[in-house]
């Protein structure tokens, strides 16, 4: 009897030339997962541990132009969004997904864990048709406030503004904790008809680059496995606290996680 066929995620993020997070971190997690892994790079970064160099974003008709040829000859079971690289390229890839009927997950990437900023006013504004279109957006606190101009700084306001989100563009929100000052670290997912809340032990490390778009693209693959929205969300973070756990403990900054170690 013949095996059934891994799940086709398409990832549609940055590269990033340190291998920790964007594509490569996507490619990585899809696989470890039992996914396949196809990519349309929004841009290409010059990136280390310590910091973003510099940011050479492609043209938005090559962007559409990857996402096509996958769509066309392979398929698409998923799809993960994570860095844009400009307003344009954020429209066309809106248009592109629109005319799918797959999960769709946006990390509305903002900020790199190093603190660059990889989406300026134009790109968080063409966010909303995305938001839109998504099945579920998976905000970090910083990015949480930037998109409802609310202050989540407890886990009620925290909720409260997911629901806004929610509300506004009818995605499901994922509002990540990490940027979360208590030693527990606590996501709040919320959807159409409740809240549901992950707690755990903060790790104490500084190996978490990467960790935003591993848990996207966790969520994205479970959800190509047929997983519904919490359980994927549950399975995926326990994915990125193992790869976090796992860290080989590369880079003089924010080093990378240990996705090979997962097991």
């Amino acid at each position: 009897m013949a095996s059934k066929p891994p799940p086709r995620i398409l990832i549609v993020a940055g590269s990033d030339s340190s291998g920790g997070a964007g594509i490569q971190a996507d490619i990585k997690t899809v696989t470890m997962l039992g996914g396949y892994a196809m990519t349309a790079v929004t841009a290409l970064t010059a990136q280390n541990t310590q910091g973003v160099r510099d940011v050479a974003p492609s043209s938005p008709d090559f962007v559409r132009a990857q996402i096509a040829a996958c769509v066309e000859d392979i398929g698409v079971d998923a799809v993960k969004i994570g860095m844009l690289g400009g307003a344009a390229i954020a429209s066309a890839v809106a248009e592109e997904m629109d005319k799918l009927a797959v999960p769709i997950v946006f990390d509305p990437v903002m900020v790199a864990t190093s603190g660059a900023a990889l989406a300026d006013e134009g790109t968080i504004a063409a966010f909303a048709r995305l938001m839109e279109l998504a099945t579920v957006t998976t905000p970090n606190l910083p990015e949480l406030a930037a998109l409802t101009g609310m202050s989540p700084g407890n886990s009620v306001a925290v909720a409260e503004a997911a629901q806004v989100l929610r509300d506004r563009h009818g995605c499901a929100v994922l509002a990540k904790g990490g940027h979360g000052t208590s030693d527990r670290l606590q996501d709040i997912l919320v959807t159409e008809d409740k809240a549901a809340s992950f707690d755990d032990e903060r790790i104490d490390t500084r190996h978490t680059h990467g960790t935003g778009c591993t848990l996207s693209s966790a969520i994205a693959t479970l959800l190509g496995h047929g997983q519904s929205l919490e359980h994927a969300v549950r399975l995926g973070r326990q994915f990125t606290r193992k790869a976090i756990l796992a860290a080989p403990g590369f880079g003089k900054g924010n080093g990378p996680l240990g996705h090979q170690g997962v097991r």
